[in-house]
């Protein structure tokens, strides 16, 4: 473990746009040096996400469905292509300065893989890796997307892992360019589904030990009672 602290703050429910503008403002703290690493957990409301990988178009995306059910598409910074995020994710937004760690954007996919893998392996939950892909699986079902960005070297956006997702909303596009069926929660592939309470604390632990990083849980007051927001 490193000497280094890490700020853990768990939003719960937050709205994408909202979750969007506080990573923005986190990524120049960083860079300024006027906030440590820090980690944001959260739960989105149903809104599809359209990576760099996505043409103009968002190739995949099933438009009527998409308008009957409400959700709205974003064109968004991160890599990637169209991702859903929605209730019963746990979505993790790691905001990084990797001139502290290693500036290598595939060292930094990977271990983010490897510590969704060893935080569900604690809970129970056999997960790997699938080559030439990115993300977390199960057997042959996809349970975490891994989309990022990275802006002098300090990391936003990150992953969605599917705790207990309705699977209706996973017909609303190709997610990550795969066939819905491809999609999968923990509820579904686990012999016990874990709580959140238990696969976020097993995230935030991995968290802190694959980056070497301590970590320190905090809370939103303390988030927005510093000068920088």
């Amino acid at each position: 473990m490193g000497d280094r602290i890490c700020r853990v703050l768990d939003l719960g429910r937050l709205e994408y746009a909202e979750a969007e503008r506080l990573q923005e403002r986190l990524v120049e703290a960083r860079r300024a040096g006027e906030v440590p690493d820090t980690l944001l957990l959260v739960e989105h409301e149903p809104v599809v996400t359209l990576g760099s990988g996505s043409s103009d178009a968002g190739e995949g995306l099933k438009p009527k469905l998409i308008n009957s059910a409400g959700v709205e598409v974003r064109r968004v910074s991160r890599g990637g292509r169209a991702t859903f995020h929605g209730p019963g994710q746990l979505v993790g937004y790691p905001i990084l300065d990797l001139r502290h760690h290693l500036q290598d954007l595939h060292w930094y996919l990977r271990s983010l893989e490897q510590v969704l893998i060893d935080a569900l392996a604690q809970v129970g939950c056999n997960a790997e890796r699938k080559d030439g892909l990115t993300g977390v699986w199960i057997r042959d079902r996809k349970v975490a997307s891994i989309g990022i960005a990275v802006r002098g070297w300090i990391t936003w956006h990150g992953f969605a892992l599917n705790l207990d997702c309705d699977r209706q909303w996973w017909r609303l596009l190709d997610p990550c360019g795969l066939s819905a069926g491809r999609m999968a929660s923990l509820t579904e592939l686990c012999t016990q589904a874990p709580s959140r309470e238990a696969v976020a604390e097993s995230v935030v632990q991995r968290f802190g030990e694959v980056f070497r990083l301590n970590v320190v849980e905090s809370d939103r007051t303390e988030l927005f009672r510093a000068s920088t927001f």
